[in-house]
């Protein structure tokens, strides 16, 4: 009986053993199931949320996959000369491009490309640089300027060349090439600096203003970018257009020159080896001619010139890539004794019956001060010492009077002063004065430089349109005008003011006496008569100058060195002449300068009177400028 009792205690423990393990069971699986069903019910909310409230959303995601937003470089703007003629224009240019996204194997691709067209190894090897350094959904520029013949190829082969593509473009044209090259510039390609700032400049081949007018008015001849809509297939190719949103053009910009008178300069300056002009209205400060020699093709920048011309223009001794009319900087020799003259009458020093003897020479101290002509000038006044240029003249009024008067007067006319020009690359010159060199050079000035300086030489510095403005703010009566040549974008006036220029209060007694001795030049006995216009009404009054670039040394006379023409080109004098026509109402104002060309009266005024002549032929000043945009006035 006590087995059969032990018998059912084990029988029991076993079942409620066999219970608690059924309950623990049940526990697990039921906190198991609600588990996976709060899963599944966190999860059946997320998909009704995701269909129910943002399905529109992410059905714009998805449409966003198969649309491709390309931005749509605008038209560069037109440069034009006063009556609308083009100076810089724009040509159909077909460039083919690569995407890196688009393709496995850029390398392959752009060989595969190369056995459907003509492509150099140097325009592989740029384009693989540029793809390194390019984000992989921005296309790559392989080559430009295509055919037509090439673009049927590549469109022909388009299913073998994944990720190649053809854009139509443009490409900057120069109608005058050398002629108005300083002045219109050049455009090239955007610096990785650039890109940074502006979405429009990463796109393949798109080029700014790098020099002159392009570079100044970049920013109103760049135009807006616009924006294309595409929709592309899996593997990118365009398959039809959802909306566009056009660019606008850039600004046409209006210049105040005479295409055809500049050309006419340019090719009178063609006849020196270094040589620059400019042209000017006396009354408004318009340039209507701005020429420096040699000069360069743009159209060569466009393209993307080559290193080896490259390095040929920036090698030459004559300097064609700069600008000499506005950033050539020179000793304006004898043509600053209108500054000098004006200084001392208006204080007072001189009056025009003031004389002085000139023997050939100016005693200072134990210093002897040289006149060009050596046998001396004899017995001159201001008049007379204007027409013969005499150098001692100016060299006693300038010790009696000090530094002082001279560059203040300088200033006021336009020496060493910057203009604020239309031009990137104008420079500014130097005007010394006691201030100057004390602070400066830190010494004090002496008696001996005032005469220098007197005669433009020593360190008086000035640009041909500094020279073409002093001149013009004497002829005018001593009105304050500024040189300008951009006149309109568009509608909108960039430099034209319609404000009258400020008198600089010059005495009107004392610029008559100064422009009689600028008549005298170019009459019997003056320095420049072999120059004069004889036709009725467009008389030249003017002044030669000689710059001194080295003085002849004993040693050198020894050895046979005379003349200047003795001397390398480049040690010799340079030959300047301001002039302005018609003498009785003035119009037009020119400087000319002859690199290396010796003589004023022998290199330089013969070049401005054909200049005077024709500007006065042509005169730009009678005619309105350009302001409509689709023609020309």
């Amino acid at each position: 009986m006590g087995i059969a009792i032990s018998a059912k205690l084990a029988i029991t423990l076993f079942m409620d053993r066999d219970q608690e393990k059924v309950d623990s069971f049940a526990r697990r699986a039921f906190i198991v199931g609600g588990l996976q069903g709060l899963g599944l019910s966190v999860l059946g909310l997320r998909l009704s949320w995701l269909q129910l409230v943002e399905g529109d959303r992410y059905t714009t995601l998805a449409e966003n996959n198969r649309i491709n937003v390309r931005i749509i470089p605008p038209s560069r703007g037109q440069i034009v000369d006063r009556y609308g003629v083009p100076l810089a224009t724009n040509l159909q240019n077909f460039q083919v491009l690569i995407t890196q996204e688009q393709t496995e194997d850029t390398e392959k691709t752009l060989r595969e490309l190369q056995s459907v067209i003509t492509i150099d190894e140097a325009d592989i090897e740029k384009a693989l640089k540029l793809i390194k350094k390019t984000p992989s959904y921005v296309p790559v520029e392989v080559r430009d300027n295509l055919a037509w013949e090439d673009v049927s190829k590549i469109e022909l082969n388009l299913p073998h060349l994944p990720g190649v593509t053809v854009q139509a473009g443009e490409l900057r044209s120069y109608p005058y090439k050398e002629a108005t090259a300083h002045i219109v510039g050049y455009v090239g390609r955007v610096s990785d600096a650039d890109k940074m700032n502006d979405k429009l400049l990463s796109l393949p081949g798109f080029q700014v203003g790098k020099s002159a007018v392009e570079k100044k008015f970049d920013l109103d001849l760049r135009g807006r970018a616009g924006r294309a809509e595409m929709e592309v297939n899996v593997h990118g190719r365009p398959v039809r257009q959802l909306g566009i949103d056009p660019a606008k053009a850039g600004a046409r910009v209006v210049l105040s020159i005479d295409a055809e008178f500049q050309r006419f300069v340019q090719q009178r300056l063609a006849t020196e080896r270094s040589a620059s002009a400019v042209v000017m209205d006396v009354e408004t400060g318009e340039i209507y001619a701005c020429v420096s020699h040699p000069a360069f093709d743009p159209n060569a920048f466009s393209g993307g010139i080559s290193t080896m011309d490259w390095n040929q223009l920036r090698d030459d001794p004559t300097y064609p890539l700069n600008n000499k009319a506005i950033s050539g900087v020179y000793p304006p020799g004898s043509t600053f004794k209108i500054v000098t003259a004006l200084a001392g009458l208006e204080t007072g020093e001189i009056n025009r019956g003031w004389t002085v003897n000139c023997p050939g020479h100016y005693d200072l101290g134990s210093s002897r001060f040289h006149c060009w002509k050596s046998g001396g000038h004899g017995m001159v006044n201001v008049v007379d010492a204007l027409a013969h240029s005499c150098d001692t003249f100016f060299y006693k009024l300038a010790n009696q009077m000090g530094i002082d008067p001279i560059a203040e007067m300088a200033k006021k006319l336009g020496v060493g002063q910057l203009f604020d020009f239309d031009l990137p690359e104008e420079k500014s010159g130097l005007m010394p004065d006691r201030k100057w060199k004390n602070e400066v050079k830190g010494e004090p000035w002496h008696p001996g430089e005032s005469l220098n300086s007197a005669i433009g030489q020593g360190a008086v510095l000035a640009t041909p349109l500094q020279l073409a403005t002093m001149l013009s703010r004497v002829v005018n009566g001593g009105k304050n005008i500024k040189p300008w040549l951009a006149g309109y974008a568009n509608e909108k006036p960039l430099s034209v003011t319609t404000e009258q220029a400020e008198d600089l209060g010059i005495s009107k007694r004392n610029i008559d006496i100064v422009r009689r001795g600028l008549e005298a030049v170019l009459e019997q006995g003056g320095t420049a008569y072999g120059s004069r216009i004889s036709e009725p009404g467009m008389t030249m009054g003017g002044k030669t100058g000689t710059s001194q670039v080295k003085r002849i040394t004993m040693a050198e006379r020894a050895k046979g060195v005379r003349r200047q023409e003795d001397l390398p080109w480049h040690l010799r004098h340079h030959a300047l002449f301001v002039g302005y026509a018609p003498t009785e109402n003035p119009k037009y104002a020119c400087c000319v300068v002859v690199d290396h060309g010796i003589g004023g009266s022998a290199a330089a005024a013969p070049i401005a009177k054909d200049i005077m002549l024709e500007v006065q032929k042509r005169d730009p000043k009678s005619k309105i400028l350009a302001k409509n945009i689709e023609g020309t006035s």
